[in-house]
Formats: structure tokens, sequence, C-alpha cells
């Protein structure tokens, strides 16, 4: 039995397929790997919009954003009639119209709908099987017999030594398999989905909103005054409608993150991990329908109003455009609101002047995500702690950027001659903290995460405590035991 069969029969619930992967940034001009979050994308399709189509196909060009892992599966679109719970008396999740938000309790149903989709096609199990070495385009040619897993994407994505995961994996030793719950917790827990309902509104139909509405109120003036304004003003409504020919969509993003846990970990590695072929454990990890699952997180709304793009662009690059730049402000606003889905990103360069005086430092980061001149990040430093073989990370200092040195790095900003998009790299200056060195990671806000310098300092004391009264424990029992 085909391999592929199975998950497009568990993938079919009315959805498109693809994928691919990348991971490289940039360190002081050298190309280095840093550890960031991977994500999915798919989109709701929406038959009923006139433009649906163009949106779609749009959304099918767009690659995942370059500050995230792709780890897309092969779902790519849910079809909107075919989404049911949601509605009473019909298919298809509330929707964004133009004069209508949806409420808390709209957004929390249309999340659990598509938490249900996601989990009905077993995207979680897939989103593992990609972690674990399965090629999402060759999947026709796998069957029970033939496939196997692997560790390399693990190794290429967190930079682990791979003879030391092999060994982690054979022996089962408890510094190994620190280093495998260490991977589980900085790459498959940081694992997300996200699911993009973008409806369109059309700068005609805002136009016709006017229009009717201007056209009351010329009625009212007429009626009071006696006046013939109100046939100036509708054909005034009229004619801006006619004229404009751009459009403008909402965007509501629905973020889900993989459950990973030591628990699921266990599961995956004791009953169906093989890097030989072994159709009996992969046939148990097809079937298991309850170990993997999506779970909702957050959700963001983006609507810009602004129609400032008409004239510029055709049709459908600006369906592209319009699409790609809404989808960034959700993602970047959602970075911001949920800790395990903030943005990361290596320090570039320490920047000087002629004279070896450091002016600031800089990032491939800027206005795609978010960032204005108020915006403050702090400086992390990634550490593997050689006790227990995981990554804990250190607060190293404060950053802001330097006002007018923000990069415009949105889609297309250089086409427009966008203020900052000549830039390569946003400058910052350092508020406080110690010294900063390219590689380490820049990051919005306060990372939880990372231990303060006295937080960090008390921390070891506790440790280094504990493990001395671990020790002498250890020791009375050997010494108990050589006196029996």
């Amino acid at each position: 039995m085909s391999i592929v069969m199975n998950m497009k029969k568990q993938l079919i619930i009315s959805l498109l397929l693809l994928s691919v992967t990348g991971v490289f940034a940039q360190t002081n001009g050298q190309l280095d790997k840093y550890r960031r979050n991977s994500l999915g994308e798919a989109m709701v399709y929406h038959s009923e919009d006139t433009f649906g189509v163009q949106i779609f196909e749009a959304f099918e060009s767009i690659p995942v954003s370059d500050k995230y892992d792709d780890h897309n599966v092969g779902l790519r679109v849910v079809a909107n009639d075919s989404i049911s719970g949601v509605k009473k008396k019909a298919n298809g999740l509330i929707k964004a119209k133009y004069g209508k938000t949806l409420t808390p309790a709209d957004i929390r149903k249309n999340a659990e709908a598509l938490e249900g989709v996601l989990n009905q096609g077993e995207v979680a199990k897939f989103m593992v099987a990609k972690w674990f070495g399965w090629n999402m385009d060759s999947l026709e040619y796998m069957t029970p017999e033939n496939a196997t897993f692997n560790m390399r994407l693990i190794q290429d994505r967190g930079q682990y030594n791979a003879s030391d995961l092999d060994v982690a994996l054979a022996s089962r030793t408890a510094r190994g398999l620190a280093a495998i719950s260490d991977a589980g917790e900085e790459l498959l827990h940081n694992t997300f989905f996200l699911v993009n309902d973008i409806t369109y509104v059309t700068a005609e139909e805002k136009a016709a909103v006017a229009k009717a509405t201007m056209s009351v109120l010329g009625g009212v003036f007429d009626a009071v005054f006696g006046t013939n304004l109100g046939a100036s003003t509708a054909k005034l409504a009229g004619d801006i409608a006619d004229s404009f020919t751009g459009f403008t969509v909402k965007t509501h993003s629905y973020l889900y993150q993989l459950e990973w846990n030591d628990s699921i970990a266990a599961i995956f590695y004791d009953s169906y991990y093989t890097e030989e072929p072994n159709a009996e454990k992969i046939m148990a990890f097809l079937m298991d329908t309850s170990t993997f699952k999506m779970k909702y997180v957050a959700h963001e709304y983006e609507f810009d109003a602004k129609s400032t793009l008409k004239g510029k662009y055709d049709r459908e690059e600006l369906v592209k455009m319009v699409c790609t730049r809404s989808i960034d402000k959700n993602i970047a606003a959602l970075g911001k609101a949920y800790e395990d889905f903030k943005v990361k990103v290596p320090v570039y360069e320490i920047v000087y002047n002629d004279h070896g005086k450091v002016l600031g430092y800089s990032a491939k980061i800027g206005l795609k995500e978010g960032m204005t001149d108020k915006s403050t990040f702090q400086v992390i430093q990634r550490i593997t702690d050689p006790q227990t073989n995981k990554t804990k990370y250190r607060y190293v200092a404060t950053l802001k950027p330097e006002k007018g040195k923000i990069w415009d790095n949105r889609y297309n900003a250089v086409l427009e001659q966008s203020e900052g998009s000549e830039l390569t790299a946003t400058l910052f200056k350092k508020v406080s903290g110690g010294e900063i060195l390219p590689g380490m990671l820049i990051i919005e806000g306060k990372y939880k995460k990372a231990a303060e310098p006295k937080e960090a300092k008390a921390k070891d004391v506790k440790e280094k405590k504990e493990k001395g009264k671990k020790n002498a424990e250890e020791a009375q029992q050997e010494e108990a035991l050589s006196e029996e």
C-alpha cells in the first residue's frame, strides 16, 4: 500500500498540495545558520468571492517568511464551503465582510473549526514526519516496506552534532536523551501552522457604500433646503466608484502550534522511529490518529483601508502585493503577542566609524516585522549547558533602532522607492548591557526564556548547591553499600 494514498486520503478535505525548505541567515557578512521557528501556511478559499481564484493564485506564489523555516507539508488551501459546524444554516467560516467586525466568539468558533480540519487531515503527523526525513514531494514512491526516518533535518536546522544524536538514539544515555529532548523543545515544539482567511474589499464596494451614504445625505439636504445637491453628490460618488480599480483585503490569521512534549517524543522514538525498513513501525505510525495534534494558540486581524497602489501594478501583481503585506503584518503582530512565535535574527555586523568607534549594530530585520523607532529589542546569547546538554538563553544587552535607519524590507518596497528601502539592514544603538558580538540573537521586547544577569547568577548558585547536595547523598549511599 502506498503511503501517498494514505496521506491523500487524510488530507483530501477540500485541499491542494505543495512544499519546500530553507535555513540560512548572515552574520557579519558570512553565511551562518541559526535556529528559526518552523512554519507551514494555508489559506481559506472563498469560491463565492469574485477575486477568490486570484487571491489563491497570489497566495500560492508567496513564500514562507524568510524569518521562519519552511515546513509546509502539502496542505495549502481549505475550501470555505467544506467547513461545517460553525454556522447553523450553512457551511463556511463566519466571514469578515466590509463594515462587519468579527466578535471574539466568532473568532473562537472559526479557530476551533479550522483546528478540526487540521487534525482531521493529520497535519501534525506529517509535520513530525517531515522533521524526521520524509520528503513531501516523494511520497508517491514511499511504501511501509521502504519508508524510514532520519535525523538529518533536525541536525541541520538545530546545528546538532550528527554523531551525538546517533549515539543518543542508540544508547539512550541520560546525556544523549537530553540532547534529543532539547531538539524537541527547540525545534519540534516551535513548529507552527498559520491559516489565513483572506477576503477582499474592492475600492468600488467602498465607493458604492460612500455613494449610497452621500445620496441619502444629499436627499435629506434637498428636502430641507429645496436644492438639487443630492443628484450632483450621487454623480460625484458614482464617478469615484467607476474610476477606482484598486482593492484591499481583510486577513484573519489563525495560528496553530504542534503539540510536542516528552511523552509524545517517547511514543514516537519507542514505537515508530526506525532508520532501517520496518513496515510494522511505519504502518503503526500511519494508523496512529490520536498522538499528534495541532493546537490553536493565537489570532490576528489586519485591514488597511488605504488604497495607495492604483495604477502602479497590474491586477495580478497588485493582488499578490496586497496579500503578502497583509499576511506579513499579521505574522509580525503574532510574533509580538505570542512568546514562542517571536522572531529571532542574528546580529549581522558591528558598525564602526573611521576611527574604530562603534556606531551601532545591524540586523536583517525591518518594517516587514512591524518595527518602529519606538521598538526595543533584547540581544540574547544561545548557550548549551555542559551539565544537562540543553539549550539556555542569556540576556546580553538592550537595543533600539536608529531613527531614519530602519530598513523597509516589505514586499516591493524597492519598486515603490519607499524611505528606507535603499538600506540592506536596520542600524541599532545600544541602550544598555554588555558586549555584543556578531551571531548573537536579536528579539523584540523581553524574551522570557532569557535569564537576566542577576537571575542567571542566582540560578547557577542554586543549581550548584543542589548538585553538591546530590553528590553528597550519592557519596553517603556508596559508603553505606561498601560497609555492607
